[in-house]
């Protein structure tokens, strides 16, 4: 079998750069990367620069284009499909054209991948997504990722899933992201897998467990999907932990205990000599003061009911001697959520650099220098995955795909 990636919602290229640093022969073969809105599109243009452009299967080039304009038999084929795809409202209804059809909302990207999925049939997928998908929407808790594990199941398809604190695993950000691996049941991996217990795939033989060993579970929880996906949107609810496997459309979910790494601290990923524009300017310092501290605020609602915002403090600042903090994209702008460090070398309080952002999810220095203005660089980041994590599973994608004819 081929070591081929097709690459959604590409950023600026951890998947990509995940899978390289294997150095065992993965080819992305296509990638799409566009960010609705934007005049210049940063993330894509960064990509292009690294890794150059991708044409489809008529010669033509699509890759900074809206996916859901994109011919889904166009895309080269590939035996892995990638993608860290925003959480969003995955509620279906009854399409206007047939009363049999359902349709999801215009815009969710979650469609985009299963018509892909549909389109290509890839053997492998593995998506990323924020740990709060598993709980989504609040009316309805785990609907949405129930409508996910639906899809998969119909299309033949069976998933393991894993909330990763990159923290716990050798990176220097306490970061929780949802990965999911799914894989066609007809495959070798998917046949082998099918004679195994559940807990056994989730404890010790599945992708997850091997790329990030767990100490110990709790009871496995089971439910059975409704093959109707729409009676899945309109009733479905579930407790998900996280930590689970679906075959056949039987969920199995239970709350691993993760087994930590020696943590890289935040003092570790920072930079000597730092220009003057990071540091934080007594005129500023007020404000930062009051951002990061605790606060209650009496307010009215707009339908006039008078109630206390409240929200506790942010340390401040930043402490050396544990991994970050979730980074997000609005870093480096004057807000509760940026960090800010005591400089080691001169004590002054600052802001991360670009470069400090790029360590934190584990690209190379320098990786979004690529004409980008800063907050383009912090933006990006803040979009990106921690891409040692992406290396970890390709270890064991590289071990299942060995054993494919």
């Amino acid at each position: 079998m081929k070591k081929t990636i097709c690459e959604l919602f590409a950023g600026v290229g951890g998947f990509r750069l995940g899978f390289d640093r294997l150095d065992s022969g993965w080819e992305t073969t296509w990638f799409s990367q566009w960010e609705p809105g934007a005049r210049t599109q940063w993330a894509h243009d960064c990509y292009v620069k690294h890794y150059g452009e991708s044409l489809d299967t008529k010669g033509e080039l699509h890759t900074g284009e809206d996916i859901a304009l994109m011919n889904k038999e166009m895309i080269p084929d590939h035996t892995l499909l990638v993608g860290g795809f925003p959480c969003q409202d995955y509620s279906v209804a009854h399409s206007l054209s047939s009363s049999k059809g359902i349709e999801g909302k215009k815009g969710v990207l979650w469609w985009q991948i299963r018509d892909i999925l549909i389109a290509k049939k890839a053997p492998f997928c593995l998506l990323e997504n924020v740990d709060r998908l598993l709980k989504s929407p609040a009316n309805q808790r785990g609907r949405d990722f129930g409508i996910i594990l639906s899809c998969l199941n119909t299309l033949g398809y069976s998933a393991e899933w894993r909330v990763i604190n990159a923290a716990q695993y050798g990176a220097a950000q306490r970061r929780r992201r949802t990965f999911i691996f799914a894989y066609r049941n007809d495959t070798n991996f998917g046949k082998i897998q099918a004679d195994k217990q559940a807990s056994d795939i989730i404890v010790n033989d599945g992708l997850m467990p091997k790329a990030f060993p767990i100490l110990e579970i709790t009871d496995i929880k089971k439910i059975k999907l409704s093959d109707d996906l729409l009676e899945v949107s309109d009733h479905f609810t579930f407790a998900f932990e996280n930590a689970g496997y679906m075959n056949d459309g039987v969920i199995y979910t239970t709350k691993v205990t993760e087994d930590e790494t020696s943590p890289v601290l935040l003092k570790d990923i920072l930079q000597r000599d730092v220009d003057e524009k990071y540091y934080i300017t007594n005129d500023k310092l007020e404000k930062w003061v009051y951002l990061k501290g605790a606060k209650k605020i009496a307010r009215t609602s707009s339908s006039g009911h008078e109630y206390t915002f409240s929200e506790g403090p942010v340390a401040f600042p930043d402490p050396w001697n544990r991994p970050s903090r979730t980074m997000l994209t609005s870093e480096s702008t004057l807000n509760r959520s940026t960090h800010v460090v005591a400089d080691p070398w001169t004590g002054m309080l600052r802001l991360l650099t670009p470069i400090e952002a790029e360590r934190l999810q584990g690209f190379e220095d320098d990786w979004t220098n690529t004409g980008m203005p800063d907050r383009m660089r912090y933006f990006c980041m803040g979009n990106a995955l921690v891409v040692p994590m992406i290396t970890k599973m390709g270890k064991v994608l590289d071990e299942i795909i060995a054993k494919e004819a």
